[in-house]
């Protein structure tokens, strides 16, 4: 079964991708990001798509990364996968890309929404970067974005806590561009999409470059330095014991080791 849907014409000019673990609230494994990167090159190579929509379902757009598929990896597994790689490649897509945000948007979740253009969040969404309840940090831009986002005290809250957002204090935050009742979500994300597809495409994609570039310019180190503290937390016990709890659905008894 296929880790997420394409539909490259959902609307004039519009493709929609839908991220489809619904029993695992679509958690981010390897398979979904490969399948994800395929698709967003595959369209962002297709004349007839101008804006590209990224949606999961109302109750997760993604709840964070597949834990499982980390737990037991140690500090040069996790480096010599190099899974960071693929989220590089989907930063690369040159067409404008909206997030359809419901319900949770967690760890690497709360991560992809970021790395897309723009997010219009449903009214039951909720933002967190929860990786230090497991041991770990955010690993794909959640230090960089979330605090180029909303500001540093709050991100530094979200990021050491594991608290979350609420899509409306999101929006306060400058976290989303909109919320809209749950019903709505998706149909607010595409008339945002076909808003933007009515435009230049060549100027649209020059416009999204120069964007980025204002807001990217101290990024990629960032990311590198983020990166490399991942992969050390890999180096700990208290990673183990906490995807372990996390897997044994039990309270993780950190050690600071």
């Amino acid at each position: 079964m296929d880790s997420i849907l394409v539909r490259p014409h959902f609307h004039p000019h519009i493709a929609l991708i839908q991220l489809n673990r619904p029993k695992e609230l679509n958690a981010l494994n390897l398979q979904l990001m490969a399948q994800l990167r395929d698709a967003l090159r595959q369209l962002d190579a297709d004349d007839a798509v101008r804006a590209i929509v990224i949606a999961g379902n109302e109750r997760a757009f993604a709840a964070g990364a597949d834990i499982k598929e980390m737990a037991n990896k140690s500090a040069i597994d996790m480096f010599l996968i190099d899974q960071f790689s693929t989220w590089d490649q989907i930063r690369k897509t040159k067409k404008p890309i909206i997030a359809a945000v419901s319900g949770f948007a967690l760890g690497g979740g709360c991560e992809l929404a970021m790395t897309c253009d723009m997010i219009i969040a449903s009214e039951t969404a909720v933002f967190g970067q929860p990786e230090i309840k497991l041991g770990i940090m955010p690993g794909a831009g959640g230090t960089q974005r979330l605090t180029r986002a909303i500001g540093k005290v709050k991100a530094m809250e979200m990021v050491l806590t594991g608290k979350y957002l609420t899509a409306r204090e999101a929006e306060q935050s400058g976290l989303v561009n909109k919320v809209v009742p749950v019903e709505l979500y998706l149909d607010e994300a595409i008339q945002l999409a076909s808003d933007i597809a009515a435009m230049s495409p060549v100027a649209v994609r020059l416009a999204k470059e120069s964007v980025n570039l204002a807001y990217d310019s101290l990024l990629n180190e960032g990311l590198h330095f983020e990166r490399k503290n991942f992969y050390l937390c890999f180096a700990s016990q208290d990673q183990l014991e906490g995807m372990a709890a996390f897997i044994e659905k039990r309270q993780p008894q950190f050690k600071g080791k």
